[in-house]
């Protein structure tokens, strides 16, 4: 844990050399009314969560949703990662365990970043949210913060000293996603619109 508090500035500088990052409607963290809450940002990039990880820079360490694959791209990263609370949940066997540990951490006042599209976007489009960010709001009851990764490119991909913006749209409020059960299709398919949309503002 106080490696994360020594990590973070050290990413902050590092990123901020190789890339031009500007946080914007940051002030909206501050609507929240949740102990804890959920960022759920658009995917791009394999760093994302960095960028999203030292413009939010305040507070708690966040758990982190991570796939797999996350934790192969080089030793460096993966050792970041995991001191910044990146969990590795699809392709384990331990996947139920973590989100329900996770649902109680966010009851608690921790907060989560979950990549709701499961995948980077190969073409600038967003991808159909996954419905394990719905689940997980619905079950710990806590706002849901959209945001919006811009890598100011010809082709909307990360590049070396590119401009990146981080957009922190208004929080979604956690009594939306009250469902009556996991399967509540009606209930998903309108938060993951609703989600959408708020990428398409931001």
């Amino acid at each position: 844990m106080v490696l994360y508090y020594i990590l973070l500035p050290l990413a902050w500088i590092v990123f901020h050399i190789g890339f031009r990052v500007r946080a914007e409607g940051r002030d909206n963290l501050k609507k929240i009314r949740t102990r804890g809450y959920i960022l759920a940002p658009n995917h791009i990039s394999a760093i994302d969560p960095v960028f999203v990880i030292i413009t939010r820079f305040w507070g708690r360490r966040m758990i982190v949703f991570a796939k797999k694959e996350l934790f192969e791209i080089n030793a460096f990263l993966s050792w970041f990662f995991r001191c910044a609370g990146a969990m590795c949940v699809r392709g384990t066997k331990e996947e139920a365990a973590v989100i329900d540990e996770t649902v109680a951490r966010c009851q608690n006042g921790e907060s989560l970043l979950i990549f709701p599209e499961g995948t980077r976007e190969k073409d600038g489009t967003f991808l159909q949210p996954k419905s394990g960010l719905f689940v997980i709001a619905a079950a710990a009851a806590v706002d849901v913060v959209p945001v919006r990764i811009h890598y100011e490119t010809p082709d909307g991909k990360m590049k070396l000293f590119c401009k990146v913006r981080v957009v922190y749209g208004e929080p979604m409020p956690a009594a939306r996603f009250a469902m009556e059960s996991r399967r509540d299709m009606k209930k998903l398919r309108a938060n993951k619109q609703a989600l959408l949309d708020a990428w398409e503002k931001l």
